[in-house]
């Protein structure tokens, strides 16, 4: 019985070990998430639906400031018909923030919009939160909220 109880309890000490090894270190986590936030920035740009479908969790929820919210469906069928067409879809250099807890990964940042959309020029900057979870197929965007757009800065 002692023997047993020893085999379980280093079983359970590798599954452990094992589970984190494969979760990476919270820094390279947050390094992760980074790029894939970034990358996932730039597929709106581009109205790159194959992009925007696999970092996308099926049942994301997009909040914006004024209490509209996009599922999916929404943001896959935006990118496909080009309602906005982009000049600038990027984070503010050096905004950018991720935190890590465990499998779940909060990105902040500042994001500069410029183009046209439905025909009228848009040029904003808002603030942003997204929100991923580490699923067996990798991270997933699952959560985002953003700011109505900011006012714009007097000029100097």
């Amino acid at each position: 019985m002692k023997n047993t109880s020893k085999i379980l309890k280093s079983l359970g000490t590798g599954c452990l070990l094992a589970g984190t090894a494969l979760s990476g270190s919270p820094a390279d986590d947050a390094r992760t998430v980074a790029s894939l936030d970034t990358e996932f920035q730039a597929a709106v740009k581009a109205n790159d639906v194959a992009t925007i479908d696999r970092i996308v969790a099926d049942d994301f929820v997009l909040v914006i400031g004024n209490g509209r919210f996009f599922d999916k469906a929404g943001q896959l069928d935006e990118a496909r018909q080009k309602q906005t067409v982009y000049e600038h879809q990027e984070e503010e250099e050096g905004t950018q923030k991720v935190r890590v807890w465990g499998d779940t990964a909060a990105v902040t940042a500042l994001l500069w919009i410029e183009g046209v959309r439905n025909g009228k020029p848009i040029d904003y900057r808002l603030w942003f939160s997204d929100i991923y979870v580490r699923t067996p197929a990798g991270w997933r965007y699952v959560f985002g909220q953003a700011s109505l757009p900011l006012p714009k800065e007097p000029a100097k």
